[in-house]
């Protein structure tokens, strides 16, 4: 039987790699003011970075709903397809507990908890549709991806914690502190959730390189098969330094994929973030 891939919007591919590895999205909501759009559809970072700049306040995110996903799960199904879910982890979501809802009374529907987010969520999204696409069933598919959640490492640095503040995971006298002394905080996906890490000073270009140094330096247990650089509206200068750095520190990546991130990173994060994101053998 075909296996169809599908993943919600969070996983932050390209056009181009859903293309290629011919993977569906169902979309997350974005509330922008009054106005209830989908990622990636009618809503973009860039609206994100326009609403902030007027109004101060962030825009929200919510989960597709159990209809969504039966809509979108039934499309492929009544055509023969067995389906493989993929979800942003479930302590940052509930559309894994209504994609999973959405999925119960369908044998041939597996859903696929990420424990991640954005292209750490891509990385599970991409092995799934390699496996897809050697001929594995979406039971041997599920199995194989849950195992893989735990190997993904995803961190990103940020070049301003306005947006961490806005959204009430920064208190202001923590916010103000640290403006004032140029810190760039490392935020890390560990065990499914968001933490805190290292904390930088500097510019961001230079915190930048210093980040991926502390991730790839002295590494040798990571897989070479493909590595992420993500990003909210960093310079393609900025972009190319990491790039030439991944290859210093680490050589021989058989892909280095650039993706910009869509509006849950960007809402979070805001402008000037960008992480490597890699899995680990």
């Amino acid at each position: 039987m075909k296996v169809k891939i599908i993943s919600d919007s969070t996983c932050d591919l390209s056009p181009e790699l859903l293309q290629k590895y011919d993977i569906s999205i169902v979309p997350l909501y974005v509330l922008i003011g009054d106005n209830m759009k989908k990622d990636g559809v009618d809503a973009t970072p860039e609206d994100i970075y326009a609403y902030v700049n007027e109004t101060k306040k962030l825009p929200s995110t919510s989960a597709p709903n159990i209809g969504d996903y039966v809509d979108e799960f039934k499309k492929w199904t009544d055509q023969g397809y067995e389906v493989v879910h993929f979800n942003i982890s479930s302590d940052f979501s509930s559309a894994y507990q209504n994609a999973c809802a959405a999925a119960a009374d369908m044998d041939n529907v597996k859903v696929v908890d990420t424990r991640n987010l954005s292209s750490g969520s891509g990385l599970v999204v991409l092995h799934g549709a390699e496996l897809a696409q050697q001929g594995r069933s979406a039971a041997e598919i599920k199995a194989e991806c849950d195992v893989l959640t735990s190997k993904v490492e995803a961190s990103f640095v940020v070049d301003s914690i306005d947006y961490l503040h806005k959204g009430g995971r920064c208190s202001s006298v923590a916010a103000l502190g640290a403006n004032l002394l140029k810190l760039k905080p490392l935020i890390e996906v560990i065990d499914g959730k968001m933490q805190a890490g290292k904390k930088y000073r500097g510019t961001i270009d230079k915190v930048i390189i210093n980040y991926v140094v502390d991730k790839l330096r002295d590494r040798k247990d990571i897989e070479k098969h493909r590595i992420f650089i993500t990003h909210t509206k960093c310079s393609p200068v900025t972009v190319q330094q990491v790039r030439g750095k991944i290859n210093e520190l680490y050589p021989g990546f058989e892909e280095i994929l650039e993706t910009t991130a869509g509006c849950t990173v960007t809402s979070h994060c805001g402008p000037g973030t960008l992480g490597v994101l890699f899995v680990r053998k």
